[in-house]
């Protein structure tokens, strides 16, 4: 599949929506776009330059989560052949209409086909008092017995290089990053309840990471925990996230404005 572009969605239950848009419009130096969709239960967060890929939905019911949206075609063809492949992959199918498909991956993790319209352009880092950030990953919390196939699943579904582990890590598997779109990493849980499902959980890379976990607490974050490379947070709306210590390379990439 060519998956052109790549939105993680921040999905929030009712009374969170309002302060955790704030919050992460906040943190992400982001605007926002008019509400959208039948109950208005959408927005994207615009970030200063480039395409938007961090996208929020007020949800009906439930705790929320993250959910990813793969950009496809732009045809309703493209559409049909992209959703063909994710269930011979092993994906399941919830809901089809006109230019959207709800799905979920093997592990259970929920996203979205839909009609790619243009984006191509990686947003820049967000400059703050607190150095340059960007959200631009998406960690997949694998139970370990979910890890390898649903490792192996996006790595064929999006057609990038095979997973491999991250820094000598073998809890991680890193996909890559093709097209200007976001990183995609599974993490395996040390361990999970029977029957658990795949979550997902956003990252921000950040070239000083005391000052960027400062920077969020004080927009309302609460710490969690602290390790050498990065610090795991809860928002206003109780989602965990991580701020993540750009390495060599990557904070090449932020110095340079490039994402």
């Amino acid at each position: 599949m060519r998956a052109r572009w790549l939105t993680i969605f921040l999905d929030f239950p009712p009374g969170d929506f309002d302060a955790g848009v704030a919050f992460w419009r906040a943190v992400t130096g982001s605007g926002q776009s008019a509400s959208r969709g039948a109950a208005q239960e959408f927005a994207t967060l615009l970030p200063p330059s480039g395409d938007p890929w961090l996208r929020a939905q007020r949800v009906a019911s439930g705790p929320g989560g993250c959910h990813l949206d793969l950009h496809v075609g732009p045809s309703a063809r493209a559409l049909d052949a992209a959703t063909g492949e994710a269930v011979a992959l092993g994906a399941g199918i919830r809901h089809r209409e006109a230019g959207l498909v709800v799905a979920d991956s093997p592990g259970g993790f929920p996203f979205c086909l839909v009609e790619w319209t243009g984006e191509a352009r990686a947003p820049e880092p967000a400059s703050s008092g607190a150095g340059l950030a960007l959200a631009d990953q998406l960690c997949l919390d694998a139970p370990p017995a979910a890890f390898a196939r649903e490792s192996q699943f996006w790595a064929a579904l999006l057609g990038r290089s095979p997973a491999r582990a991250v820094g000598g890590r073998p809890e991680f598997a890193y996909l890559g990053r093709a097209g200007g779109c976001v990183r995609l990493v599974v993490q395996r849980r040390d361990e999970a309840e029977p029957g658990a499902r795949v979550t997902g959980h956003l990252d921000v890379v950040c070239g000083d990471l005391a000052a960027a976990t400062r920077r969020h607490v004080a927009a309302g974050s609460l710490v969690r925990a602290e390790l050498p490379w990065w610090t795991v947070l809860t928002d206003p709306a109780g989602r965990a996230y991580c701020l993540v210590a750009a390495g060599r390379s990557a904070r090449a990439q932020l110095d340079a404005g490039a994402g």
